[in-house]
């Protein structure tokens, strides 16, 4: 089998069928990248670059494609160390690799299909019988009735673990992230009194600062120190990104001075960015993108590097369907998989390209069973979300302001 051409489909559909994460993001976009071969096979992978930036990734898939057209998959780690041989200068981290991590998967995808194994049986294994799932629920909506419906829609999908995001959000006021150490130590232990009182103990809850990436006001290692403290009765799974990824230092002092579990890693890609994180020991559970780290090897070697250390992973998923079973099949290949996060309610961008191929039981995850990575991109899926210029998502600033 060889590959005969290498294509980016750009698509932009509904974000969510989710209510509550529906009321501050209508549409997402999406760029996939479909291998073809001179057999009737065809890799899918998704690039997670797509949801931010989809219009690039054509023009950097071309640039590659030269690498590929005529080879065989029988050596993925050889074609990914050619691709990021040959743009070494603007591959080692970032946009480049990010783009290399969603072809990457598309050849473990194709591979995946030829052989008729899942592709965590490809990546070293299968390491886990299930894996807990969260729903990844974006803001906290509020008022607190509005919160605790949010609690309750997860809940009645048969989630037993969710998360949510400091500061609140309401369409009528926006966003509001408290900034003062006391401020911000005071509102998020008043909102996790209410969630704990409104689920008692028995659901697992993670709380997202979401400062690695916040065009505004971003914590400090003070704020982020005393947020900490105030929510330590209120037995977290983790605390995501508490502090920006410019600071592993900041992140390092933090890990070292509470009881909290750190999360954190979303943003960083290639090993060589982790290695930085993880040397410093800056998150309890590290926090990998099987559609952004840089490929499924560069998740397995993140994993690997966190294993070594006692830390654990749970999976980084927001892009779409490619994206998220890209994830689940590394979330059950690493053996320090603690959990694995989930679109909830998700819309056509994941149903459509998933189908029956993720499973959740009871609130686990149980492995799936497809050959490759069990997605599909069929001309009616193109057809019914064509790509709308824009779409992506960005953070606000003044000269650029995101409307939808």
């Amino acid at each position: 089998m060889k590959i005969t051409d290498v294509q980016t489909i750009l698509l932009t559909g509904p974000c969510t069928n989710d209510p509550f994460v529906s009321e501050s993001r209508k549409f997402r976009s999406a760029a996939f990248v479909e291998i073809h071969t001179d057999t009737e096979l065809v890799g899918v992978g998704e690039t997670y670059v797509g949801y931010f930036f989809p219009e690039v990734v054509p023009e950097i898939v071309e640039f590659f494609k030269p690498i590929l057209v005529g080879q065989g998959v029988d050596n993925i780690a050889e074609l990914w160390g050619r691709m990021y041989h040959c743009g070494n200068f603007w591959c080692r981290v970032g946009l480049g690799l990010a783009v290399i991590n969603g072809i990457e998967a598309a050849l473990w995808d194709l591979k995946g299909k030829m052989t008729r194994l899942p592709v965590y049986e490809l990546l070293g294994g299968r390491r886990h019988d299930k894996i807990l799932c969260y729903a990844t629920g974006g803001p906290s909506n509020y008022p607190k009735e509005r919160l605790g419906a949010k609690i309750d829609h997860y809940q009645s999908l048969g989630f037993r673990a969710l998360k949510i995001a400091t500061g609140r959000y309401s369409p009528d006021s926006g966003t509001y992230i408290p900034v003062g150490a006391a401020e911000a130590a005071d509102f998020e232990a008043d909102k996790l009194e209410f969630i704990r009182s409104h689920t008692g103990r028995e659901v697992t809850v993670m709380l997202d600062g979401h400062m690695g990436n916040s065009a505004g006001k971003t914590w400090d290692l003070g704020i982020a120190q005393a947020v900490a403290k105030a929510v330590e009765p209120y037995d977290l799974f983790f605390f995501e990104e508490p502090l920006h990824y410019t600071d592993p230092w900041s992140y390092s002092e933090l890990c070292r001075g509470t009881h909290v579990p750190i999360a954190g890693g979303e943003c960083l890609t290639g090993t060589y960015e982790w290695r930085v994180f993880v040397e410093r020991d800056c998150f309890d559970i590290g926090q990998p993108d099987g559609a952004f780290t840089g490929g499924l090897g560069d998740f397995m070697k993140v994993a690997a590097m966190l294993d070594g250390r006692g830390r654990g992973i749970a999976t980084h998923s927001w892009g779409a369907g490619g994206a998220f079973m890209q994830n689940i099949h590394c979330g059950f290949a690493a053996p320090n998989t603690r959990i694995l996060e989930i679109a909830p309610d998700y819309a056509g961008l994941h149903s459509d390209i998933i189908g029956d191929s993720f499973q959740m039981q009871d609130g686990y995850a149980i492995p799936p069973d497809k050959p490759g990575l069990g997605i599909v991109l069929t001309d009616e899926i193109k057809n019914r979300y064509p790509f709308v210029p824009g779409s992506g998502e960005f953070n606000d600033v003044p000269g650029k302001i995101l409307t939808e």
